[in-house]
């Protein structure tokens, strides 16, 4: 099957069906974040303990078990793999339900990350399947509408449920309906031939993609500045609802509104734009699809820094438009270089690899540093310390930036067509 085989309403029901996922995706991974305050409450956790759920809980095992999960799904089908992976994350979400300590949290949170692992890596090379070359950054960035979709989803659904019933209630629903879906997404989305067979002669064993990976200069670079800047912004994101309601003076529904239409339409016009502005700047220049991204993170910084600084919501809001989108650009055109840096049957391996980076660093460490550094300040600044923590984790935009330009200077070199 080739990527033009499908018609273009079929591509359509399969990206639309793979960002639902998607977004439930991260509406399972980021509802945490607006349900901190309650559960801290009734949990009686400090700031630490809540950043190791939101950040190490989660991301240990969704970041090395998505590359044997990859492995099986290049080597088997990548539908199957992501409609079980659906079901056990969302089965886990539930469980969030009704933990009564941190440890039975934690190892719910796992089991979350578990599930996820499998999601993310396979579905980049579905979609690689299935759409032409000159589409893939957009198809790339519809896909990855599912980070601000989710996110927004979680913290304003999230924050309703659990202001007019309570927490629990929040999880055991976004996880019974992401169960609901599974088996929908099996019964629609077709596996594509050129995932399951392909001419042996033709392939590398899927295996010698990690030594293939590890000797391109470009491929750490961009995973290096992947992880920065997820380091950064899944720390910020998570912590972001409770420096609204500790600084800010806001409940937990007005935070839930104030970062659901930051994320909706901040985030939204950034991934967008990243997908049209890498398929028109990167089919000229291939470098541009790691330099559309660097410049992105240098304006957005002190814009960024500005909203978390300021003293009043509206101006909070403003300021924090324009950055939430800048850092959102990354996504259409740093996925589609690195579906690039390999033939096409180690896609989801490549994916997965450049994930483990990603997510191991950028996940995983992101929310807990946060935590831990306000937890650091506190002495000092009291109920502020949140903020400056916040500010001194933005720092790593600039370093995704230097990362992602150098990046640029080998990607042609680079390149698999």
């Amino acid at each position: 099957m080739t990527a033009q085989a499908e018609s273009k309403s079929y591509r359509a029901v399969v990206l639309g069906m793979l960002l639902l996922v998607y977004t439930f995706n991260f509406l399972d991974r980021q509802i945490l974040g607006i349900l901190a305050v309650p559960i801290k409450a009734e949990l009686g956790l400090s700031d630490q303990q809540l950043g190791a759920l939101g950040g190490i809980a989660f991301a240990v095992l969704y970041s090395t078990l998505a590359i044997p999960l990859a492995l099986l799904a290049d080597k088997t089908s990548r539908t199957w793999v992501i409609t079980v992976s659906l079901a056990v994350w969302s089965g886990f979400t539930a469980l969030c339900g009704v933990a009564t300590s941190f440890w039975q949290m934690f190892l719910f949170r796992v089991g979350v990350g578990v599930g996820e692992a499998g999601g993310v890596a396979p579905s980049y090379a579905v979609i690689t399947d299935y759409f032409p070359a000159e589409e893939r950054a957009r198809a790339l960035s519809i896909y990855s509408l599912g980070i601000p979709l989710g996110s927004a989803a979680g913290v304003l659904f999230g924050g309703y449920i659990a202001a007019t019933v309570e927490w629990r209630t929040a999880f055991i629903a976004v996880g019974l309906a992401g169960l609901a879906i599974a088996p929908l997404f099996r019964l629609i989305v077709r596996e594509p031939k050129r995932a399951v067979v392909a001419p042996a002669k033709e392939q590398m064993p899927v295996r010698a993609v990690f030594p293939l990976l590890a000797a391109k200069r470009s491929f750490w670079l961009l995973a290096l500045g992947a992880a920065s800047s997820s380091m950064c912004g899944y720390g910020v994101a998570f912590w972001l609802p409770s420096l609204l309601q500790r600084s800010f003076g806001l409940d937990l529904v007005g935070a839930g509104q104030f970062l659901g239409a930051v994320l909706l339409i901040g985030g939204v016009a950034g991934v967008l734009l990243g997908g049209w502005l890498g398929d028109r700047l990167g089919a000229r220049n291939k470098a541009a699809y790691a330099r559309i991204p660097a410049i992105c993170y240098w304006l957005g910084t002190p814009l960024f820094i500005a909203s978390v600084l300021s003293q009043s919501v509206t101006a909070a809001f403003l300021f924090l438009l324009l950055p939430q989108a800048l850092v959102y650009v990354w996504l259409g055109p740093v996925l589609t270089a690195v579906q690039q840096l390999v033939p096409a049957h180690m896609r989801a391996t490549a994916s997965a690899s450049f994930l483990l980076i990603n997510n191991l660093v950028g996940l995983g460490l992101g929310s807990w540093a946060v935590g831990a550094l306000s937890d650091a300040l506190t002495p000092s600044y009291g109920n502020e310390a949140l903020r400056y923590a916040i500010v001194a984790a933005l720092g790593l935009y600039v370093v995704a930036g230097l990362f992602m330009w150098a990046a640029s200077r080998s990607l042609k070199d680079d390149w698999v067509d």
